[in-house]
């Protein structure tokens, strides 16, 4: 593949996930109706310091959990050399 290619398969990809994103929002949503409890979380990377924040425990630790999980993905293909 040229680079080209590769630059619109990563846009295609990156709307397709914005796109289920919010489709699976809307039909939960939609399935769990107005009186429903929202719970999350989310990280900020500055650098290698994550800022983690979320509505409650539980969110919190699996937030945590999918960032040193990403944090090793990220080093394993990006600064790791094949042999």
């Amino acid at each position: 593949m040229r680079g080209s290619e590769l630059v619109l398969l990563g846009v295609v990809l990156v709307f397709l996930g914005m796109f289920l994103m919010v489709a699976g929002s809307l039909l939960q949503a939609a399935k769990t109706g107005r009186d429903a409890e929202v719970r999350g979380g989310g990280v900020v990377l500055i650098g290698p310091i994550p800022i983690v924040f979320g509505s409650d425990t539980e969110s919190v630790k699996m937030v945590l959990l999918l960032t040193m999980v990403l944090i090793v993905a990220v080093y394993l293909l990006f600064f790791r050399r094949v042999v």
